[in-house]
């Protein structure tokens, strides 16, 4: 079984490998953005069906993620179908200068998210690798977890959505339905179901290990490309600098009263 995490790092290999030569032809790096969720997908029905043997959990494991993955590739292609590429890349383009910038945008975009990937993805390795797995209330509690993050970030979206597709609500800010409670609730249920995936391994041969893998995607979403990011973006808006004291940065609780 030890080779299966060998292999799982070859298959991110040749899939980012594919996406970076997509990508150069298009012009736009952005795109890694789109296939981040099928890049689990990948993994898990890998794992899944090169598996002897098959339980709840990992059928459930590798359902979760392919509902998630699919999702969010929809959401993501959807949302930039007709948009140029991200400003964050094109920002990247413009620091790497005319030094190997193709090399680079392969190491820095496609490589290392494949590296991020991979270790976000070692619960649905561990769980889809191991032999037998007893059900235990761990693995309860992480279903429901998923459950509440999967909510937080469907609805969250969908809500952003809508509102934006609103005219009235032109150069407005979001500050209603989940947004009222967390200023990035589509964020923070991505953290929570990876927390969820992580609370489902538990019980498996590596599953001290697999902790890496929801500490990884929160520290990331909360201190690195996610949340940072819109908050720099919205920082010298009024409204945002209200907004953002009456209502909590990441985790969900009630609107402050000033």
């Amino acid at each position: 079984m030890n080779n299966i995490y060998i292999n799982v790092t070859l298959l991110l290999l040749v899939y980012f490998s594919i996406i970076f030569i997509i990508a150069q032809v298009l012009k736009n790096n952005s795109i890694v953005d789109s296939f981040w969720g099928p890049g689990f997908l990948l993994v898990a029905v890998y794992t899944f069906f090169n598996s002897d043997k098959h339980n709840i959990i990992s059928i459930l494991v590798t359902l979760f993620v392919s509902i998630w993955a699919l999702r969010l590739f929809t959401h993501i292609t959807v949302r930039n179908w007709t948009k140029p590429e991200d400003y964050r890349y094109t920002n990247m383009r413009k620091k790497w200068g005319t030094s190997f910038p193709t090399l680079k945008a392969y190491l820095y975009v496609f490589i290392f998210q494949g590296v991020l990937l991979y270790i976000v993805a070692l619960p649905i390795i561990s769980v889809n690798t191991s032999m037998s797995i007893e059900f235990n209330l761990f693995n309860f509690i992480g279903i429901v977890i998923w459950f509440v993050g999967f909510y937080f970030e469907v609805i969250g979206d969908k809500q952003l959505k809508n509102f934006k597709n609103n005219a009235e609500n032109k150069g407005k800010l979001m500050t209603s339905g989940l947004w009222k409670y967390t200023r990035h609730p589509n964020y923070f249920g991505e953290a929570v179901m990876w927390w969820g995936i992580f609370l489902m391994s538990v019980s498996t041969a590596n599953h001290i290990v697999n902790i890496i893998s929801p500490i990884t995607i929160t520290f990331l979403l909360l201190f690195v490309s996610g949340v940072p990011l819109l908050e720099k973006k919205y920082k010298d808006r009024q409204d945002f600098i209200e907004y953002s004291k009456k209502t909590n940065k990441f985790f969900p609780w009630f609107r402050k009263i000033n």
